[in-house]
């Protein structure tokens, strides 16, 4: 499988994602840098973590019109799959790919540490082997991952089960002290309604390597990937 990872001015987490995906799934990767017109033939796009354009105005609000993301666009509106991490899923949001909006932290820090999170759908491309009664420790690293939707989207994102992931405690349990940032109803990663955009706050790039002690995010790896050998 071909991975194309957007990089941005200021993305910090391409190479983390670059590493997961070649050296420990065994891919091809190509880097696509932002002003390129050309996704190079890939079958799977990666906008990685970081701080675009340094979250100037809004985290991916600059981002979101570099030139790259006309081809991003137009490859997700024929059914290419597109994964957002982190400051990638802010600009999915801000480019309307994903439903939603991501604000600023209820407490208006930055916070990195490790939290918990439960798959909420096993109908998606990155969720489909994730054990949905596991609690995952996967870190977080962002000052605006709090997602908002008003009530009609909410409800339709619900009710079209888009809602790929929940903050939780280490016990699974979905509660409001297990909400890391204010986000409603504890949404830690929503897909687009045709199931083929994914955006995620927490990272799993970083809890995918044994050397770091927590592998937990390798079954998110591994869901996109049985799809090649289906």
């Amino acid at each position: 499988m071909k991975f194309g990872v957007v990089i941005f001015p200021g993305s910090n987490c391409d190479q983390d994602i670059i590493y997961v995906l070649e050296k420990i799934m065994g891919q091809q990767v190509v880097q696509l840098w932002h002003k390129d017109h050309d996704l190079q033939g890939v079958d799977f796009v990666v906008l990685p973590g970081g701080f675009s354009f340094g979250d100037y105005l809004r985290s991916g609000a600059i981002a979101r019109f570099s030139p790259i993301m006309t081809e991003v666009i137009n490859f997700a509106a024929k059914g290419g799959y597109v994964f957002g991490i982190c400051n990638g899923f802010q600009i999915l949001a801000e480019a309307g790919l994903v439903p939603g909006a991501l604000l600023h932290n209820n407490n208006r820090k930055f916070i990195c540490n490790n939290i918990y999170l439960k798959a909420q759908t096993s109908n998606s491309l990155i969720t489909s082997l994730v054990d949905p009664a596991k609690a995952l420790k996967i870190p977080i690293a962002h000052g605006e991952g709090n997602f908002f939707a008003d009530a009609d989207v909410l409800k339709a994102i619900n009710d079209n089960d888009q809602v790929l992931f929940r903050y939780c405690d280490a016990g699974g349990n979905i509660t409001a002290e297990a909400n890391p940032n204010g986000a409603i109803e504890n949404i830690a990663g929503v897909c687009n309604a045709n199931r083929n955009v994914f955006g995620m706050m927490p990272h799993p790039e970083r809890a995918a390597d044994s050397l770091l002690a927590n592998e937990d995010g390798l079954a998110i790896f591994e869901s996109i990937l049985s799809f090649v050998k289906a």
